[in-house]
């Protein structure tokens, strides 16, 4: 009975632990409009050492890098290399290494008027 009491325990402070970690994590939905560039070609990003997809977008008035998580959505829009491409993205953001991560969920070329 005391080991029952014990599982019982642990499994319910495990659940608690779970829940709270889940909680804490705050992942914004956005949207961003700007243009794609490679982080090692275009920008000339020091610590790039591979090719990246970059969104350089403005944002209250400053510019900001958003690397792209390769997902299908992204991969499905292109990469870009030495040149740029306009678009519209909408996605999850995480910081990770002092990086501002998008994770694309819709990503298409800017409407033109």
């Amino acid at each position: 009975m005391k080991k029952l009491s014990l599982v019982l325990l642990v499994v319910a402070a495990l659940v608690a632990f779970a829940t709270f970690a889940v909680a804490g994590e705050h992942h914004k939905s956005v949207t961003v409009t700007g243009k794609i560039v490679c982080a090692k070609c275009t920008l000339n990003k020091a610590d790039a050492a591979d090719c990246q997809n970059v969104i350089v977008a403005t944002v209250d008035g400053k510019t900001v890098e958003y690397y792209l998580v390769n997902n299908k959505v992204s991969e499905e829009y292109g990469h870009v290399c030495k040149g740029e491409k306009a678009v519209v993205a909408t996605g999850t953001v995480k910081e990770k290494d002092g990086k501002t991560w998008l994770e694309a969920e819709k990503m298409e070329q800017p409407k033109t008027s």
